[in-house]
């Protein structure tokens, strides 16, 4: 089967699954109504009120308006080399009643790691009251180093180059709920490359990937987009999701009037997300995630084409080096085990694995499916928001890596 086949079958696909699924929540409440029981069940906050005989006053409580913070400093392996410190903060609001709200989130990650890789990000899902709008923004400032890797479908095969370049990013998009669970609205992403280089390099970056766009030496790319996006969500709660479904379409048009000059281009984003819960006294979940990413023309600039790592929270392909892949199209698909290890839902663990596909953007041949796979460690840090200290071990051919966040990877 050829890719443009299987991209028009992935897409029927989704319009399916999101038709499918629509159809079954008419039958259920406007907004879904879950209230978790968090009376019996523990976090680290507890810990350190035992720990410390801590007795904070008692607040008058305001149903819809109150915010969990967590934070957690981690130090972890950076692609491009070395350590870096990370600080995570993560926020979850309300800003409705929690029987016709989804829970908001804001997330601050600053980290450094001493060798020239600094970033500064803040992101945002916001829903308002009764969910009536989802505003959604990504905002990046980073110094890079970064590897880049060949494939087996050129000369210099598996080899890699380390590239620098700064980076900004604004993502912003406002979607208007439309009828239960299903959001529509637009957007507007920019992506800016500056001073993109090569260190140490004989090869040369247009060379060495076999690339004609946004490989010049010391070059800028700028990539200007208006987006027109659709979402379907029944997750009460996107830090830890609750059993429901999830699907995201953005199509993205970059014209020429928007700063693109001559290479002006377009893309494909299609994700969908599964919970399945299974009833037990402890927390049972299978979660099952994919998605599919495509340019349509040939000018996207290099570092712009889709790969593994860049989806929107960076957390996919655990277990591989971020952006070992980059092509013209990418189809992604994970499976993960959850499950407490105690009742009272401190402890918990996670099994996944993953595979990547993705096609070679000089070539256009087909690579993969790279597989990767591992478990991990999960600690209740926040049982209000459902917010783990997440701590998972991924390997793949020739790689494996330590990977610490706030929250789960989907």
């Amino acid at each position: 089967m050829s890719f443009s086949r299987l991209l028009k079958l992935i897409i029927v696909l989704f319009l399916l699954f999101t038709a499918t699924v629509s159809l079954r929540s008419q039958k259920q409440q406007t907004t879904k109504e879950i209230f978790e029981d968090t009376t019996r069940k523990i976090d680290i906050i507890d810990i350190v009120k035992s720990k410390f005989k801590f007795s904070p006053k008692t607040l008058k409580r305001s149903p819809g308006k109150k915010v969990y913070f967590s934070l957690l400093p981690i130090s972890s392996a950076m692609p491009g080399g070395g350590r870096a410190l990370i600080t995570s903060t993560s926020a979850g609001f309300y800003l409705g009643s929690r029987s016709n709200t989804f829970l908001s989130n804001v997330t601050f990650s600053p980290y450094l790691n001493f060798k020239g890789r600094n970033s500064i990000a803040f992101r945002s899902n916001i829903y308002t009251k009764e969910n009536l709008w989802n505003i959604q923004g990504d905002t990046r400032f980073s110094l890079y180093p970064e590897y880049i890797y060949a494939t087996k479908n050129t000369i210099y095969r598996d080899e890699k180059l380390l590239l620098n370049y700064k980076y900004i990013r604004f993502y912003q998009a406002a979607l208007r709920r439309i009828k239960p669970y299903f959001f529509a609205g637009v957007g507007y992403d920019l992506d800016y490359h500056i001073n993109i280089n090569s260190v140490n390099d004989t090869i040369g970056l247009q060379k060495f990937t076999g690339y004609n766009h946004g490989t010049d030496v010391n070059q800028n790319t700028l990539s200007s987009g208006i987006t027109v996006n659709l979402q379907y969500d029944t997750r009460n709660n996107a830090i830890n999701p609750l059993p429901g479904a999830y699907a995201n379409l953005i199509y993205r048009v970059n014209p020429s009037f928007l700063g693109n000059g001559s290479h002006a281009w377009k893309s494909l984003y299609l994700d969908g997300r599964k919970y399945i819960n299974f009833p037990d006294r402890k927390r049972k979940v299978v979660a099952l995630w994919s998605y599919l990413w495509t340019a349509f023309n040939n000018d996207v600039p290099y570092l712009d084409l889709p790969a593994n790592g860049a989806d929107v929270y960076q957390r996919s392909a655990r277990g591989i080096d971020q952006n070992r892949y980059r092509g013209k199209s990418l189809w992604y698909i994970e499976g993960e085990y959850r499950r407490d290890i105690t009742m009272n839902g401190l402890l918990g663990y996670v099994l996944f694995t993953n595979l990547t596909t993705i096609t070679n953007p000089a070539t256009q041949r087909l690579s993969g499916p790279h597989a990767a796979a591992g478990g991990g460690l999960r600690i209740k840090f926040n049982k209000r928001s459902g917010t783990n200290i997440a701590i998972d071990y991924g390997f793949s051919k020739g790689h494996s890596g330590i990977y610490l966040n706030l929250g789960e990877a989907f």
